[in-house]
């Protein structure tokens, strides 16, 4: 399963993420000098014995190319709210960006909560709840969080577990399709790409083409949910070479 982050500049996500997978998806040094995300991270861990794929996205509305790159293959999006804060500009506009592009399902995380009062959750809940009325997200669950004592981390692996079993599956038959979010070269192996797989299934030596694309490509090196691998199938990130 994939999982995108998505919500305001500073309200906890790569946080969030940390606390669930215990990998820090800053990895730029701007970003652990600004304390914020710019460019996509990404963790993969086995949560409750369940293998997930996050793409953590930045907030801050300059980065917002970068969001939109990370967000158009998941199945689900973790929209994190901080409960100091409560409703931002952009999780507005990342909201309005999940309902666009069809997200399947969505996952609130109601984060900071042991920065306020009870009463301020339950008000900032309430707001989430008006917000998400009349869109695909009205019966989202919203998970009070915090990632500083941990308080609703097995709530938000319970609730993950649940949309797994859930979601439907895609199909790994048919024509390969993945919707590639990252491009660069490393010296000494060339062209990789990154993204999500929507259908079918690749392998080492697969051929592929790209759109506008005259020549074929084959694949030299595969990594599955950042293991190698020698095949990937839909449903899977994985980065080619």
């Amino acid at each position: 399963m994939i999982v995108a982050t998505a919500g305001h500049v500073d309200h906890g996500k790569t946080s969030l993420v940390e606390m669930l997978t215990g990998i820090q998806t800053d990895q730029l040094q701007e970003e652990k000098d600004r304390g914020l995300t710019i460019d996509l991270g990404f963790a993969y861990s086995k949560i409750g014995g369940l293998s997930i794929g996050f793409v953590d996205v930045p907030g801050h509305i300059k980065f917002i190319n970068n969001m939109l790159a990370g967000v158009g293959a998941v199945d689900l999006a973790l929209l994190v709210v901080a409960a100091d804060d409560g409703m931002m500009p952009q999780t507005l506009e990342h909201l309005a960006i999940l309902e666009a592009l069809r997200v399947p399902a969505l996952l609130v995380a109601l984060t900071k909560i042991d920065r306020v009062e009870p009463a301020r959750c339950l008000e900032v809940e309430a707001a989430i709840g008006q917000q998400l009325q009349g869109t695909s997200f009205e019966k989202s669950q919203v998970i009070p969080c915090s990632s500083v004592n941990r308080t609703g981390e097995s709530e938000l692996i319970t609730a993950l577990k649940d949309h797994a079993q859930r979601m439907q599956q895609r199909s790994d038959s048919g024509h390969f399709r993945m919707a590639i979010d990252r491009t660069f070269s490393i010296k000494g192996a060339g062209t990789v790409v990154t993204g999500a797989i929507l259908a079918g299934e690749i392998g080492l030596s697969g051929t592929l083409s790209a759109p506008n694309q005259s020549q074929s490509f084959k694949v030299r090196g595969l990594h599955r949910q950042n293991v190698v691998s020698a095949s990937a199938s839909a449903g899977d990130r994985a980065a080619l070479n």
